[in-house]
């Protein structure tokens, strides 16, 4: 390529150079920046350079010149994100079960763009992807878009849903037949992306793990069950529900001691009522979906919590507590 069209894109390497090797703690010489844009074959001098910076604003990039020592030196302002930003960003992603290792390193790799190579040095010693528990399913991404095309369209989707063998191999559910299912939503919960829609044959609302969602395609038929999703609260529905399990929804209330109060906020939120009982304990009532989970999860904090009612629910209580002591019985 001549040099002459080269210097077309002589603001959009400049603005790439001082993105890429200059922040709040690193900066450039006007001779480094004209060898910097030799380096990509085009020549400047510092008369049209100094218009180039200025006319960088217009691209919503501010670079600043200051006297340090005996030179005149520049350096970008205002990167698109500031570092902890991307930190909690690079963060998220390695805790996301649903996105792959593969993909993992791949969305960070585009994170480090967003700052400068020093600062996506930084980025880089602070990323462990590899080891952490992720999910094998590489076409999450293009399901959950086809996912919100069929809600932006109004339409049902079809797929085929699996769940893992003992010889760690993907085994169809339903037979293989596809679901039928009317998407209204997406959900996290417990680390796993769930859908969540409107089974039209059962006339129920159900959801889905994402990452199990094999081969969707969107239907040609409307949507239904919008009657039902209008009641809906998305972020209620997932509180309600331990490890997104069924059950049967109960208001129950419970007694807890005064030290496990932290724990009942961040499960249920703050606006939960929390009625003391005497100097050591609280009462509270919340609605949940009673399944095992929910009771396995009362098993977890021990002696520090008691299940009060309904009765029904302190007799599952029971038969769970039964069960379990069945189960571990030792033989005579």
């Amino acid at each position: 390529m001549s040099r002459g069209a080269n210097q077309k894109f002589k603001i959009y390497r400049l603005a790439q150079i001082m993105l890429e090797r200059t922040d709040e703690e690193h900066y450039l010489t006007m001779p480094e920046i004209i060898a910097a844009l030799k380096e990509y074959d085009i020549p400047a001098d510092r008369k049209s350079l100094y218009a180039d910076l200025k006319d960088l604003e217009i691209l919503g990039i501010e670079v600043e010149g200051a006297q340090i020592g005996h030179r005149y030196r520049y350096h970008v302002l205002n990167h698109p994100f500031e570092l902890p930003e991307l930190k909690l960003l690079v963060d998220a992603i390695q805790s996301s079960k649903f996105i792959t290792e593969r993909k993992s390193n791949t969305l960070i790799k585009k994170l480090e763009k967003l700052v400068s190579k020093y600062d996506a040095m930084k980025l880089q010693r602070q990323v462990y992807v590899s080891g952490r528990i992720k999910t094998m399913n590489e076409s999450i991404y293009y399901t959950v878009d086809a996912i919100h095309n069929a809600i932006a369209q109004n339409k049902k989707i079809r797929f085929q849903y699996f769940q893992w063998n003992l010889k760690k191999e993907m085994e169809l559910r339903h037979n293989g037949e596809m679901y039928h299912i009317s998407p209204w939503g997406l959900s996290w919960n417990d680390e796993n992306y769930y859908l969540v829609g409107y089974d039209s044959e059962d006339q129920m609302i159900k959801h889905y793990r994402v990452d199990k969602m094999l081969h969707i395609r969107m239907s040609n038929e409307s949507r239904e069950g919008k009657e039902y999703f209008k009641k809906l609260d998305m972020a209620d529905y997932a509180k309600k529900s331990f490890g997104m399990f069924r059950g049967k929804e109960q208001t129950v209330k419970m007694q807890v001691d005064n030290r496990l109060a932290g724990v009942i906020i961040d499960r249920f939120g703050k606006d939960v009522m929390m009625i003391p009982t005497d100097e050591e304990h609280f009462t509270v009532k919340v609605d949940v979906h009673v399944s095992r989970q929910f009771l396995g999860w009362i098993f977890s904090l021990g002696e520090g919590i008691k299940i009060v009612g309904p009765e029904e629910v302190v007799n599952q209580m029971k038969a769970e507590c039964e069960r379990l002591m069945g189960q571990y019985q030792l033989p005579q």
